[in-house]
């Protein structure tokens, strides 16, 4: 490989990490991701050039934040092209990954992992929200708070509000691992269990990204809505009884 080959590797690898540096810590500054990679800003300032004509990160202004000389700081985030990109480099390594250990170990052994990843996303999910809401609807906006600041870009709404069908119900515009999940459905599976821990509660998926659809939907039922979380001290108390 000649040199001039070799620096446009070494260059693409430098831009990659820099679009990684920019969605860990987005709406950043070029003097902010020089920082964290021990580079200058000038030569981040090049790679943010390039990857925002490429379409995969974007300036985001923010009011009241100002750089040198008065002007306004430039704060870039990753566009929705940018997050594609990211999610599918990693989603194909990961189903390799994963065809591999099935292939050796079978399906349960898949079915094991997706169970561990999710149970660790619980642990932080529970870390995020270490005072739970006594009802069903407040831990629903709690979860899907806590769900937005891993990713998943939440929301808990209720739906046909004063009829028999009121609900509530939990949407996620994103999903970190939805080409994982479209060929290992185990992985949705394990999160609507966990969700249906979390809220203590049954409830039941509309839709998924996996599938194609716009969001992951979770159905709430409205039967539940203002019941109080039970502890679970008082649980196996009324099961030994």
């Amino acid at each position: 490989m000649s040199s001039h080959a070799i620096a446009r590797s070494e260059d693409a690898r430098t831009r990659q990490r820099v679009l990684g540096a920019v969605l860990d810590l987005g709406p950043v500054s070029a003097s902010g991701v020089a920082k964290v990679m021990d580079l200058t800003a000038a030569a981040i300032r090049r790679h943010f050039d390039a990857l925002e004509a490429d379409g995969l990160i974007e300036v985001r202004r923010l009011a009241g934040t100002r750089a040198g000389r008065g002007r306004p700081a430039r704060q870039y985030v990753v566009t929705a092209q940018g997050h594609e990109l990211i999610s599918h480099t990693y989603d194909d390594l990961a189903v390799d990954v994963l065809g591999f250990v099935e292939r050796r170990s079978g399906r349960e052994a898949v079915a094991e992992f997706a169970a561990e990843h999710v149970a660790e996303l619980g642990q932080r999910l529970r870390a995020r929200t270490e005072r739970p809401e006594p009802t069903v609807v407040g831990r629903a906006r709690q979860l899907a708070a806590a769900l937005s600041a891993e990713g998943f870009a939440a929301s808990a709404s209720p739906v046909a509000v004063g009829t028999p069908l009121e609900a509530i119900q939990l949407c996620q515009g994103h999903c970190p691992i939805q080409h994982v999940a479209k060929e290992y459905p185990e992985f949705c599976e394990a999160e609507l269990q966990l969700f249906a821990e979390h809220l203590d509660v049954d409830v039941r998926r509309l839709s998924t990204l996996a599938n194609g659809d716009h969001v992951c939907t979770t159905h709430i039922p409205t039967s539940v809505l203002n019941r109080p979380l039970i502890d679970q001290t008082d649980r196996n108390q009324g099961g030994s009884r």
